[in-house]
Parts: C-alpha cells; structure tokens; sequence
C-alpha cells in the first residue's frame, strides 16, 4: 500500500464478519459517514484474493444481482477502496496478492477513483481485474491509460434482445457498441479480454445462445475467453441445470472460444457472484 496513504484503517471499520465452510469471508464494513458495503476475501490454490466493492450501492440494476437492489448513494474514495484490501490481508493467513473489482457498484462508473485506487494498491496490474457491465467511453479511456490491468466485461447475452431483459444498461449501450470499445481495448493494449456470462435458467442458457455467442466473439478478432458463472441466487432468478450449464460450455469449446465455468464460493453466506449489496445481505448466515 502507498506509504504516502497514512491510517486507512480510520476510514471504515468491520462490523460485522462472516465465514462460509470453504473459507470465504465476508466483511460489513461501516464507512465514516455511516454507510455500509460489502468486500469479500477468497481463498484460491494461486492465492488469496480480495473482492472489493466501488460504490456504495449501484446504478445499473441488472436482474441478476443484488447490488443495486438497495439504490445508489455515492461514490467510494481511493482510500475506501483500498482499507478493504487492507482489512482483508489483516484476516488472511497468506498474502493477498490478487484483486477484483467486482464487488457493489458500477466501477467505470467511479471512474477517477478507481484509477487512483489502481495506481496505489500495491498488487501487480496483471492480478488485477476491473469488472463492467459495458460503459464504451469508459473501456476506451481505460485503454487509453495502458494499464496492464485485466479488463472482465459482463455480457451476460449473445444480442441486445435478451441483455436487455436483465440488464438496463443495454437500453443505453447496444451491445455492439460494447464489443467495438472491447476490441479498442485489445488493440491498444493486446491484454485479452474476459467476458463474464451468468447463466440464468429460461434466459440465456440454450446452445443457440451458445453458438450465437461464439459468432460474435469469433468476429471480433481479439484474445478473448469467457467465464462462465452459475447464476447465484438473486432477484428470483436461478441457475439451469448443471447439464445445461455443461451443454453451453461445451458448444462454446467447439465453436473455438477459449471458456472456462468459474467455480463458486460463498453463496451461502451471500457472497458469492452478484450476491453482494449495500447493506447487511449476510444476516441469516451464522458468524
């Protein structure tokens, strides 16, 4: 952490810690002025990780998660976002040396302060990882910066027609607009980009989804690979089918896309992917 950064520890405290049985943590932090978010740390066989948060609640209200579910209240500081890194290598037995960006808020949406928290923590760029649900102007500043920062997009959809059934963003952003500053990115930076798909049962999970999905990356030209992710339970939605789920990933693999189904942690203390909100959302797990 920069020297320069004295006592980050005034700027939140923990109230609140939660521990599921693989050992992921969830912290309740409370902020100076009172507000409350969520950062998590995982433990991974590469190292302990540490998922913060950016925002105090969300803006972008995607159905699939539960971040925006309390409304946005603000912004987080450099210093906010990083005491959570600080807080969560206070309670890991081995170094914390890999970072998300994935935790309550929009990120790009932050913009300014994330890049400042970026050139602070002291965390290699390359394990590091910023997730947005696809702001263009933003993804094409952030390449403008050269940064060797992973850049995960959340996709979610192979069109517009059913990203905009879960997430609100793509009434303001097609998704095409998405991918050309996806691949400004590639280009500029030659980093591969990673796109995250939740699969939502009924929703986007069928091998036509797949093989439309494949389309459209092939098109693209870039190094790209898809995380896939079993939609946790949030908002009343759910995951397919663990078939279902094996069928998509593996239509994918053979229409040539580089994909991977992310291994969940935490979803029952409500910490796992989209699970995260603004207030205390592990109030029924024990401590």
């Amino acid at each position: 952490m920069d020297t320069k950064i004295s006592n980050l520890s005034r700027f939140a405290s923990v109230e609140k810690k939660v521990v599921a049985k693989d050992g992921t943590t969830k912290f309740l932090l409370r902020l100076l002025d009172g507000n409350l978010i969520e950062c998590v740390l995982l433990l991974q066989d590469y190292g302990n990780t540490v998922c913060i948060s950016s925002q105090v609640g969300c803006k972008m209200n995607c159905a699939f998660c539960s971040s925006g579910t309390c409304g946005y209240v603000r912004d987080l500081s450099m210093e906010e976002m990083l005491v959570q890194v600080l807080i969560a290598r206070k309670n890991a037995d081995k170094p914390v040396n890999h970072c998300v960006v994935m935790g309550v808020g929009e990120p790009f949406d932050n913009f300014d302060n994330v890049m400042k928290f970026l050139n602070a923590v002291d965390i290699g760029a390359r394990k590091i990882s910023v997730s947005t649900c696809g702001l263009p102007d933003k993804i094409r500043a952030f390449a403008d910066l050269g940064m060797q920062v992973n850049l995960c997009i959340s996709l979610h959809a192979p069109n517009d027609a059913v990203r905009g059934k879960i997430m609100p963003i793509a009434k303001t952003h097609k998704i095409n607009d998405v991918l050309v500053a996806a691949k400004y990115f590639f280009n500029k930076t030659k980093r591969r980009v990673i796109f995250e798909y939740a699969l939502i049962d009924k929703v986007n999970c069928m091998p036509e989804h797949a093989r439309e999905l494949a389309r459209v990356l092939r098109d693209l030209h870039i190094s790209a690979h898809v995380n896939l992710i079993k939609c946790n339970p949030a908002n009343d939605l759910k995951a397919p089918s663990t078939e279902t789920c094996m069928l998509f990933m593996d239509t994918l693999i053979k229409s040539g896309i580089s994909c991977t189904m992310r291994k969940g942690k935490g979803t029952e203390i409500m910490a796992a992917c989209g699970q995260l909100r603004a207030e205390n959302g592990g109030q029924n797990a024990k401590d």
